[in-house]
């Protein structure tokens, strides 16, 4: 009796509240704030994404197998992406929900960072009905086309603009800019950039109006103007915030430096080579300095990894410097830096966007890329500082003034570009590859350069109808092959 009434005491109170707030987890809620999710978000955006765009751009070379990327050998990517766009999408939304228009834009900035990346390396992929499986209960989203994509980041950045124009709100959670809204909208305007001119083969689409909308930004807006509005993050030596790449056991193994990078560097005199590589372990045995650029030697790329084995062993090539692996707190990493940015500008002024100096920008990016390093490589100050700079900018490989003709300006231009890309923003330098032709990567005539990656597995599992449509409509029904071109190469 005594049981009974107990049970009908807890009835009698619990019929008051509803069930669900009761069984509600309190490790699991519904809502957060977005300051939260913003954390994550960046720290994972900026990492250093790897060594694969390094093989695939004549940088490194690997001794110990068959590298895809070095072979141009490889087939799918995953959707990974969508990842960290579906908490892209929960930030919004909570941003929203508390109305701080700060995030949304901030938000948006990184919504147009990672469709712009899942569009270059597979061409159409779902966009605008991708991440609603919650909202909408839908699964299986349609593809849009390349071309759409790139029409509805550029919109989403445009907006994400204008929400902090008037914004004075403080960005909590924020570990790249620590709140400065400033240097947001600069990051938002120079990646509008960015996509524009990886968009130059389309500069005759009046539907696209590029050369106007890259004016209109660079005349209007605030852009990256110095190396201390670099979008990168610096990196500490503490569980979880230390360099991406410390500590990675590759480095130490089988990995070595490129002919064709080693080279171009070589034939410029470029001190950025003492920064990026070790000296050869005979160099270094003879007696070589770090300053002597004929203490380094990189392998062709197209030789079989057994004879590349060879000539390390025979302590004939140099491998990437040990601080990249051994200091926790080596030079940040970047996703848009000041050196890229006035790359940019000298290749739009090149092409004829702009009327503004093309050689400015050009030294402009060197000087800055020269800093960057004189800041950030602990040690080697003293071969990338501001006077050395100035000797390199007059060098017959780097002046500008010997760069005639429009073609040369632009050789000029991106394979400086190509050299700022060791380790920083990714598969850029590939991209930039496919898209001029520069620098000249070398490749067998069999395996020529792939354009893009097939789609993952798990698309013809789970969405097989919208992914077979999308192959038809770009390539063909069953031309999900990795030198399809897509939209932005034609």
């Amino acid at each position: 009796m005594k049981n009974i009434k107990i049970l009908m005491i807890f009835l009698s109170l619990t019929s008051c509240y509803n069930l669900d707030e009761i069984n509600e987890n309190p490790n699991n809620v519904s809502n957060t704030h977005p300051q939260l999710l913003l954390t994550n978000i960046e720290a994972e955006a900026f990492q250093v994404s790897g060594t694969s765009a390094l093989y695939a751009s004549r940088i490194l070379v690997e001794s110990s197998g068959e590298n895809n990327s070095q072979y141009y050998r490889w087939d799918r990517a995953s959707f990974s992406g969508y990842n960290i766009l579906g908490e892209l999408t929960k930030m919004i939304e909570e941003a929203e929900r508390v109305e701080a228009p700060e995030y949304v834009a901030i938000g948006k900035f990184f919504r147009a960072y990672y469709f712009y990346d899942l569009a270059m390396v597979f061409g159409d992929v779902p966009y605008a009905e991708a991440l609603k499986g919650e909202s909408e209960n839908l699964f299986t989203p349609v593809y849009d086309t390349q071309k759409n994509i790139f029409e509805g980041i550029l919109l989403e950045l445009s907006e994400a603009n204008y929400i902090l124009k008037t914004n004075t709100n403080i960005v909590e959670g924020d570990i790249i800019f620590k709140g400065n809204i400033l240097r947001w909208r600069k990051l938002i305007n120079s990646y509008r950039l960015k996509i524009l001119i990886s968009l130059s083969k389309k500069e005759g689409d009046e539907s696209l109006n590029i050369k106007s909308e890259f004016a209109s930004i660079v005349a209007n807006e605030p852009i990256i103007t110095s190396n201390e509005d670099n979008a990168q993050l610096v990196f500490l030596d503490a569980e979880g915030s230390r360099y991406s790449e410390f500590n990675s056991s590759g480095y130490g193994s089988g990995m070595y430096m490129a002919q064709t990078f080693v080279e171009l560097l070589k034939e410029r005199e470029d001190p950025r080579l003492f920064i990026f590589c070790s000296q050869t372990k005979s160099a270094k045995e003879s007696g070589k300095t770090i300053d002597d650029f004929d203490a380094y030697a990189g392998a062709d790329a197209l030789k079989p990894y057994g004879e590349i084995n060879d000539l390390a062993a025979e302590g004939k090539l140099s491998k990437v410097n040990l601080r990249y692996s051994t200091d926790p707190t080596t030079e940040p990493h970047n996703i848009l830096g000041f050196w890229e940015i006035e790359f940019i500008l000298a290749e739009a002024a090149v092409r004829g966007w702009i009327t503004e100096d093309a050689k400015i920008h050009y030294e402009n990016g060197i000087r800055s890329s020269f800093s960057f390093y004189h800041n950030y490589a602990k040690g080697l100050e003293e071969y990338v500082n501001a006077g050395v700079a100035t000797t390199y900018l007059s060098g017959t490989m780097v002046d500008f003034d010997n760069a005639v003709s429009k073609k040369d300006k632009l050789e000029f231009i991106i394979t400086q570009k190509y050299f700022t890309s060791f380790l920083q923003t990714g598969w850029r330098m590939y991209f930039d590859y496919l898209r001029t032709g520069v620098p000249n990567l070398p490749y067998e005539s069999s395996a020529t350069p792939p354009t893009r990656w097939m789609y993952p597995n798990s698309e013809y599992t789970d969405n097989t109808d919208n992914v077979s449509q999308a192959v038809q409509k770009q390539f063909g029904a069953g031309n999900d092959n990795i030198r399809e071109l897509t939209w932005w190469l034609k």
